[in-house]
């Protein structure tokens, strides 16, 4: 979440009101030490605020059973 002061949203509202509206992700704004936040009212779509993970495994799931950690992970447990 974009945290923003004041004077940043009363320079650029129109534009932040855009942001939030079509990315769906609130604005918090910094008041004196306090905390508003603007948040769209209303359904959004889910998958829009997906974050890509380049190194997530890709693949079948079932492949992962057979890997051996023996030599990266020391199980001798006290």
């Amino acid at each position: 979440m974009k945290t923003i002061t004041v004077t940043e949203l009363r320079g650029n509202i129109y534009n932040l009101l855009d942001e939030v509206l079509n990315t769906g992700i609130p604005i918090e704004i910094n008041k004196g030490g306090k905390k508003l936040k603007i948040v769209p009212v209303g359904k959004t779509k889910k998958l829009q605020n997906l974050v890509s993970r380049p190194n997530v495994i890709k693949g079948n799931p079932d492949d992962l059973v057979d890997i051996s950690w023996e030599k990266e992970v020391n199980l001798d447990l006290p």
